[in-house]
């Protein structure tokens, strides 16, 4: 899936820890959501649909 990421606004997760190693979210037009390395604001993002992104916060993977 690719996306228009000029304007996203991205936000880091609040688990996110202080030592700078974070990740970034930005809500996307087209009912996507972007997923950034904050140390690396420049490089990749990954952009999943909003169902998509729905299953992984419903799922037990992320709260490890």
């Amino acid at each position: 899936m690719t996306a228009d990421l000029s304007s996203a606004r991205w936000f880091k997760s609040t688990r996110s820890q202080p030592n700078g190693d974070c990740v970034e979210i930005a809500h996307l037009s087209a009912d996507s959501v972007g997923v950034r390395d904050s140390k690396d604001p420049h490089g990749p993002a990954l952009v999943f649909s909003g169902d998509q992104w729905d299953s992984f916060l419903a799922s037990e993977i992320w709260r490890g």
